[in-house]
């Protein structure tokens, strides 16, 4: 497993990403396509100053929730950090990427983020202290790598199905809304995304539709009712530098790389796609 592919949420390894200082991310990089739900909150992104939790707090106006600043003191509560989300305040590291782009996705997804943390504080209450299940390992991938993607064409979902990479990331299948992303939902994702070239993979939700909201609206269904995200392998594996126009170099050499572009596992079967709302 390349150190990448471990750093992009692969499933393996110990090594934790240490994200860029933020004056030295180039405020261009917020241009690249995995950003594109965040380009309302560019001015939250670019320059070299953090914004601090409490401003943070009064410009998203999460309804229901209030960030907080995760400090010694917030901690001595002893809560779990999904049951103090359920209790309404969400714990945030001041000058932190990964959890200033996690409050931004609670701002662009918060119906989504509402039932994730409602799934999670079921199986919290159910399991034993300290044990977690494969739902909960589900939940927590999708929250941290996931990617929603929308599927109308059943040709190009059996390429994926198969790992046939080449069809799936044919140019005309892109251009023609045969396939897209709805919308990148995991905020480790854009943390890791900070660094260019990295060769990121999502885990990923797929949704037979063409409309943006409704896929998500579904996924946010089928997750409440507990169809959804019960175990890590219904989530499908896409290498997001291979999508056109994603990566710098997209040559046949590149879609050739087994350690990115990796085969399909033996026995390994994938849910079918979602119906939207």
């Amino acid at each position: 497993m390349t150190a990448a592919m471990t750093a992009a949420g692969d499933g393996g390894g110990s090594r934790r990403f240490v994200p860029p200082p933020r004056a030295a991310v180039d405020p261009q990089r917020f241009d690249h396509p995995l950003f594109a739900g965040l380009q309302g909150f560019r001015d939250l992104l670019d320059g070299t100053a953090w914004p601090s939790i409490a401003t943070l707090d009064a410009r998203l106006a999460l309804p229901g929730w209030q960030l907080v600043e995760q400090d010694a003191a917030l901690l001595a509560d002893g809560l779990h950090y999904e049951t103090r989300i359920a209790q309404g305040r969400i714990a945030t590291r001041a000058d932190n990427w990964h959890d200033l782009f996690n409050a931004l996705v609670w701002a662009r997804h918060v119906q989504l983020k509402r039932t994730l943390n409602a799934r999670q504080c079921l199986h919290i209450d159910a399991m034993p202290a300290g044990q977690r299940n494969r739902a909960q390992a589900a939940l927590t991938q999708f929250d941290e790598t996931g990617v929603i993607v929308r599927v109308r064409d059943e040709a190009v979902l059996a390429a994926w199905d198969a790992h046939e990479w080449s069809m799936l990331f044919e140019p005309t299948h892109w251009r023609s809304n045969a396939i897209a992303v709805a919308t990148v939902f995991g905020h480790a994702l854009m943390e890791q995304a900070l660094l260019p070239g990295r060769l990121l993979v999502g885990k990923c939700v797929v949704v037979q539709g063409d409309d943006d909201d409704a896929c998500m609206a579904g996924v946010a269904a089928a997750i409440g009712e507990g169809s959804a995200l019960t175990d890590p392998l219904q989530l499908r594996p896409l290498p997001l530098a291979g999508i056109p126009g994603w990566h710098d170099l997209q040559d046949s050499a590149f879609y050739r790389n087994a350690d990115y572009f990796r085969p399909l596992r033996a026995g390994r079967q994938y849910p079918p796609a979602l119906l939207p709302l």
